[in-house]
């Protein structure tokens, strides 16, 4: 090829011929759609061909004449529509709404057709010119032309909502009818149904409601009141799930609460004979409960419940607390302390969900009236003290731990935990020390959970004192290993060696022993000091039990389980007939309150009366006289004769325990005192009262004033000292 050659250029150059169309086909056209528009609607569509009426709307479009199409296709439709809604005025009655349904469905038949066959002015002329799609079309002008209907609009409205209120009456109504309208109305959009059915559905219903709460308030108790309330509720969630818009559950659930409930929780929870208070005194878990799950559901309701409740809780804990005849047997006290405390949580539990709100306020009620009675830390003591010793004999594991826990429960609610571990400390001294404690994987297990709940500083004592017990019974085996022999077949001897700092102190009460026994007390001190050194010891024979074989009047044999001091009043009859109280209090230097204790347990309880008395009566007197009773008998061979003892503490014994208690607090205040300041350095007056009551209050609530008189004590020692410019502010000295 030649590159000097021109390169050739092509032109595609337009189609000269004119298309010319045929000025009456759109007119021509336009007749057959609107044709077939006519027999869709008067149900004669199968004579039709759908594709060739779709090629002709296709062209159409194509040609430019999509504006004709469309307008035509709203006034051909709007013509049609205008027929039905004539249709459907003049049905009568219940006839009404089947018409409005059966008019509907065809209307929807009918509109698929033409869409089907207006597809392509759907898919291509609609989106370029923004008008509306030919199913919404079709939607908008039913809406206009049937719903807003002046004739249609009213009574459509008005028949709906007698059909509902027939319902609610107890009439069965056409539910599969009534889904269909109000779908009908969903299907026209959201504003169609709220503004057409919904609003003056809900108006309606809350006049219905009010009226009909007054009602039943006024004839109904509190407990078939709920019932009702209850039903209605669920018959609205019920109609909703059957007919309405789901949407429509929370907003006339809304309606029933508040006229059903909310505007009547006050009167509802104060109803004399049936409120809140009578169901709780008469256990109604089903009323209750229902009262909580409907409750709940309007603003502050479960509060109204809660309030009432406490204060109920909190009125009747103090009658019980402060009741005269309660106070003289602690056991049953605090037994009903636990029978309430029960009673609350198994409410919390079957009717309130185990509501935690409540269950705090269960534990604040409690927690208030048990710290009204300043002796409850003593009652709670002594009802462990009676389970330990014999409330708890046969009973399985699982439920002595049920038991502990419940007591745990109270003694969580104690501000004085310490003054409670003095009488513990007490009551297990005595339990332990005479063999009286019903199970010691009880006594373990309580201290464990004590020790949980407190610190190892809490409890450590009460270890020792297991610990003291153990090494005890190590000690006697050496003991008599090492003079078993020349002991012989005399009487035998015990000891239980008990640590100062461990045990409760006791006031050294010395009584004369009988010979025998005091000589075998002496070798015992003698092997104990010989194999400890640098201990001391000291009897308490106050503490003290023992066993003695007796012969009474006609050869009747018995073991004689008495305590120390009954031991040496006792023995004194060995050689002689009779004794007077003066004799017998100069012989053995027992104290007078514990002697007179001791007599009357021997001679004035009925069949443990080994001795006899003269004058007869319940008291020892100075004036009386004893003798061995000959006649006594017992069908056992064994018999235990227990020292008449005050389960109470007396007056005194309460101030010296208080005392006591007052005593082992200074120095933990001024502990606590120290390691605040040590840390803060300097602090202020009242910061100092707040952080020393909150370190404190695990085991006692401290006084401002001994806590004010514990940092003057620290002033004057030179740990603290006040800050020259401001008097209130204190410094820690290191």
């Amino acid at each position: 090829m030649n590159s000097n050659q021109k390169k050739r250029v092509f032109q595609i150059e337009a189609f000269k011929h004119k298309v010319v169309v045929d000025p009456k086909y759109a007119d021509k056209t336009w007749k057959i759609l609107e044709f077939a528009i006519h027999e869709i609607y008067n149900h004669n569509a199968s004579g039709l061909s759908f594709e060739e009426l779709y090629r002709n709307a296709y062209n159409m479009v194509l040609h430019k004449f999509g504006e004709k199409l469309y307008s035509g296709l709203v006034s051909t439709m709007t013509f049609h529509l205008q027929e039905i809604s004539i249709s459907i005025e003049a049905a009568q009655g219940g006839l009404f709404l089947e018409e409005l349904d059966r008019k509907w469905t065809d209307h929807n038949k009918a509109l698929q057709m033409i869409r089907d066959i207006l597809m392509y002015m759907d898919r291509t002329f609609i989106p370029n010119t923004h008008k509306t799609p030919v199913h919404e079309l079709g939607l908008n002008l039913w809406r206009d032309n049937i719903i807003h209907s002046g004739k249609i609009q009213t009574r459509l409205l008005t028949t709906l909502l007698e059909l509902i209120l027939r319902e609610r009456i107890g009439e069965v109504i056409n539910r599969g009818l009534m889904r269909n309208i109000i779908k009908m109305l969903m299907d026209l959009g959201p504003s169609v149904y709220q503004e057409d059915f919904e609003k003056p559905f809900l108006e309606v219903s809350a006049d219905f409601y009010r009226a009909e709460s007054q009602k039943f308030i006024d004839c109904c108790d509190c407990g078939d009141y709920l019932k009702k309330a209850e039903r209605r509720l669920n018959e609205e969630i019920e109609r909703v799930s059957h007919y309405l818009d789901p949407k429509s559950e929370i907003k006339i659930t809304n309606v029933v609460e508040k006229e059903m409930i909310e505007n009547h929780m006050l009167r509802l929870v104060h109803m004399e004979n049936s409120g809140l208070v009578n169901m709780l005194l008469d256990d109604k878990y089903e009323d209750l409960g229902r009262m909580y799950n409907l409750f709940r559901r309007v603003p502050n309701g479960l509060s109204t419940i809660r309030d009432v409740m406490t204060s109920h809780l909190r009125n009747t804990g103090k009658l019980l607390v402060t009741d005269p005849e309660r106070l003289t047997d602690p056991v049953e006290f605090v037994q009903c302390l636990l029978n309430e405390r029960d009673k609350y949580d198994k409410i919390i539990n079957l009717a309130f969900n185990n509501d935690k709100s409540f269950q705090n306020a269960l534990n604040s009620s409690f927690e208030f009236f048990i710290n009204l009675n300043p002796r409850s830390p003593e009652f709670i003591s002594l009802f462990v003290d009676d389970k330990l010793r014999k409330g708890l004999k046969g009973v399985s594991e699982e439920d002595v731990e049920l038991v502990l826990d419940k007591v745990m429960t109270l003694f969580r609610y104690l501000q004085e935990k310490d003054v409670f571990e003095k009488y513990y400390k007490q009551h297990l001294a005595k339990r332990l020390l005479s063999g009286k404690t019903v199970s010691d994987d009880a006594e373990r297990s309580l201290i464990v959970k004590l020790k949980t709940e407190c610190g190892y500083q809490f409890t450590s004592k009460l270890e020792g004192m297991f610990t003291d017990m153990k090494t005890s019974q190590d000690t006697m085996q050496e003991f008599y290993a090492a003079h078993g022999a020349e002991l012989g077949d005399g009487a035998t001897l015990t000891v239980q060696v008990l640590t100062t700092g461990s045990w409760p102190t006791q006031p050294s009460v010395s009584c004369d022993l009988p010979a025998e026994m005091s000589a075998l007390c002496e070798k015992f001190r003698s092997y104990y000091l010989g194999t400890h050194t640098g201990r001391r010891l000291t009897w308490q024979t106050n503490m003290g039990t023992a066993d003695l074989k007796a012969t009474f009047g006609k050869g009747q044999r018995h073991e004689l389980n008495v305590s120390t001091y009954q031991m040496c009043v006792l023995v004194l009859f060995n050689n002689a007939d009779r004794l007077s109280y003066k004799e017998i209090e100069q012989t053995t230097e027992i104290p007078s309150s514990d002697l007179k204790r001791c007599l009357q347990s021997l001679a004035c309880v009925k069949g443990k009366n080994v001795l006899r008395k003269e004058p007869m009566s319940k008291d020892i007197g100075e004036e009386d006289a004893f003798f061995v009773n000959d006649k006594f008998t017992s069908k056992f061979y064994k018999v235990k004769i227990g020292t008449v003892v005050a389960q109470k503490e007396s007056e005194p014994e309460k101030q010296e325990t208080r005392q006591r208690v007052e005593e082992d607090r200074k120095p933990q205040i001024e502990a606590a005192i120290v390691r605040i300041m040590k840390s803060r350095r300097v602090l202020d007056h009242n910061n100092i009262i707040t952080e020393v009551t909150k370190q404190l209050q695990s085991r006692f609530l401290a006084n401002p004033g001994e806590i004010k008189k514990r940092m003057e004590s620290l002033i004057e020692r030179d740990f603290l000292e006040r800050d020259t410019a401001d008097r209130r502010l204190y410094r820690y000295l290191a």
